[in-house]
């Protein structure tokens, strides 16, 4: 009996954790997975294992995983797991090649040959993403409960901009009046 009880709490869990976190999630676990197997240099050995991983289940069960609990602490926390906190990636730039490190909170970036270092926190209570460098701190933007985010100009003032065409090109005539100013 206790078996019985014991199997149907865990499936009415299971079912609540996809039915009421309504999250599609970003997958995480399964994307990389993917991104590791499209890594492999011949398309032919790629191909055979891309049909092993899935008679043996692998992508089945990252799959499975994603979907039943990754995704739902994503969505319950503002945290995946299996996010890339640590990874540093090198991007070629038109101005330099910079090297990015993935943290936890955000990024820290910093050109090849410079001792400057500019890091991009997002505050997670605050719903705020700012810029750090030369030990200041400048907030870029913050998200609202709607459908837009509250951009902070660089004389000051703020502006709410919606998140579709619109607002971002009216955001966009603003700052290149920021740019023009600046380059006189």
């Amino acid at each position: 009996m206790k078996r019985k009880s014991l199997t149907l709490l865990l499936a009415a869990t299971l079912t609540s954790s996809i039915l009421f976190s309504s999250c599609i999630g970003s997958f995480n676990l399964s994307n990389k997975l993917l991104s590791w197997n499209k890594g492999i240099d011949s398309k032919f050995v790629n191909e055979l294992v891309f049909i092993a991983l899935w008679i043996v289940p692998v992508y089945e069960i990252a799959m499975l995983a994603d979907i039943l609990v990754i995704n739902s602490i994503e969505f319950w926390t503002g945290d995946n797991p299996v996010a890339d906190a640590g990874t540093v990636k090198t991007i070629d730039g038109k101005d330099g090649i910079y090297t990015v490190e993935t943290r936890e909170d955000g990024y820290t970036i910093q050109k090849e040959g410079d001792e400057k270092v500019v890091d991009l926190n997002f505050d997670k209570a605050a719903k705020t993403w700012s810029v750090e460098a030369d030990g200041e701190s400048h907030k870029l933007l913050t998200f609202t409960d709607g459908d837009e985010v509250v951009m902070y100009l660089p004389d000051g003032q703020e502006m709410n901009v919606s998140l579709n065409e619109a607002g971002v090109l009216a955001f966009k005539q603003v700052t290149t009046n920021f740019s023009f100013y600046a380059a006189r």
